[in-house]
């Protein structure tokens, strides 16, 4: 089983290989960043490095209150940081590799989600934390 970092979006939930976290935050100000892709909220100052932050609800075509976490990843690409909601917890969750993505998610969406499980019930995204998302931003 993976470890997976557990948080929502809306009320969505979602998973980042625990592996691929670097950490969880408290939202810090965004500067935009004119003619950047729509999901991209930004850039913010994450110890002493300006770090693209992701607008994760928008990437999966949900609404979401204002983030509460940033969670931040550092792929080949460099370092990148999710607006997210709450996190929920670390658990050892696989995804279904036998089941195709729905295909009512919309093309970005298609970009950041690897792969569709269950947790508790519930449909649970594996968020990519490499440069799937940063083609996506």
């Amino acid at each position: 089983m993976n470890r997976e970092l557990i948080f929502s979006v809306g009320d969505l939930l979602c998973a980042l290989p625990l592996d691929d976290v670097v950490e969880t935050i408290r939202p810090l100000p965004v500067q935009s960043v004119a003619g950047s892709a729509d999901a991209l909220l930004g850039v913010a100052v994450i110890r002493g490095l300006a770090v693209p932050v992701v607008d994760t609800a928008r990437l999966l075509g949900v609404d979401a209150p204002p983030a509460q976490r940033f969670i931040t990843t550092n792929p080949a690409g460099g370092p990148l940081a999710f607006a997210a909601g709450a996190v929920v917890g670390v658990r050892e969750v696989e995804p279904d590799d036998s089941r195709p993505l729905p295909p009512m998610l919309g093309a970005d969406a298609v970009r950041l989600v690897s792969a569709v499980g269950v947790l508790d019930s519930r449909p649970l995204l594996f968020v990519r934390s490499d440069g799937g998302v940063r083609a996506a931003a």
